[in-house]
C-alpha cells in the first residue's frame, strides 16, 4: 500500500482537499483531529505534556488548547519539545489505522511533514498551497483567531517554495472548482502509482 502525505500551511486547506480525496473514496487520515484525540485519551501522553507545560494543560481532564497555544506558538522549544511528544504517537497511530484500510494509497493530512523531517515516511507528497493574504482570512474566520496570532503560527511553518522543491504534487487552493479537477487528476496519478 502506498503512502501518500498531504500537507500545506496553515489556512491553505488541507482539510478540503483531504475532504475532496474522501469523496474519491480514499481513506484519510487528519492527523491534526487525532492528535487532539490522543492528547485527551492517552495518560501517558497527557501526563508528559503536565510535566512540559504544567497543570494548566488540561482542565476537567481536557486539553487546554488555548493556554498551549498561548505557550508554545511563541516558543520554539517548548514548540518542539511538544512535537516530540505528539508526534511520534499520532504517527504510530496513523501506522495501525493505514493497516486497516483496504484501498491501494492512504493519506496522511498533517501539517508539519516537512518542518518535523517526516518526508522519508511517505512515497508521494501532496502541497496545498494558497496566498498567504487568503491563508490569513481563512484562519481568522475559522477559529476567530487574530491577525497577529495566524502569523505567529505561520513563522513556524516553512515557507511555500522550499515545500514545492520537495513535494510530487502542488494544489494551489483558490478556486474550489479548480482544486476539485487537480484532486481528481492527483487521485488518477496516484492510482496509476499502485
Amino acid at each position: 500500500m502506498m503512502i501518500v502525505g498531504l500537507t500545506g500551511g496553515i489556512g491553505s486547506g488541507k482539510s478540503t482537499v483531504g475532504n475532496m480525496f474522501k469523496k474519491l473514496g480514499v481513506p484519510v487520515y487528519n492527523s491534526d483531529k487525532q492528535a487532539k484525540k490522543l492528547m485527551d485519551s492517552s495518560k501517558k501522553i497527557h501526563n508528559k505534556i503536565i510535566d512540559l507545560l504544567g497543570e494548566q494543560s488540561y482542565v476537567d481532564g481536557k486539553l487546554n488548547r488555548a493556554y498551549i497555544a498561548d505557550k508554545v506558538f511563541g516558543n520554539k522549544e517548548l514548540l518542539t519539545s511538544l512535537n516530540a511528544i505528539v508526534h511520534p504517537a499520532v504517527r504510530k497511530h496513523f501506522l495501525k489505522w493505514a493497516t486497516k484500510q483496504n484501498h491501494p494509497y492512504v493519506i496522511q493530512e498533517t501539517a508539519l511533514l516537512f518542518e518535523n523531517g517526516s518526508r522519508d515516511n511517505y512515497d508521494k507528497v501532496i502541497l496545498v498551497t494558497a496566498p498567504i493574504k487568503i491563508r490569513i482570512q481563512r484562519v481568522v474566520e475559522r477559529d476567530n483567531s487574530s491577525k497577529n496570532g495566524v502569523l505567529a503560527r505561520m513563522k513556524n511553518q516553512l515557507d511555500d517554495d522550499l515545500k514545492i522543491e520537495k513535494s510530487d504534487f502542488v494544489i494551489e487552493n483558490i478556486d474550489w472548482e479548480k482544486t476539485s479537477e487537480k484532486v481528481a487528476e492527483i487521485n488518477s496519478a496516484l492510482l496509476e502509482y499502485c
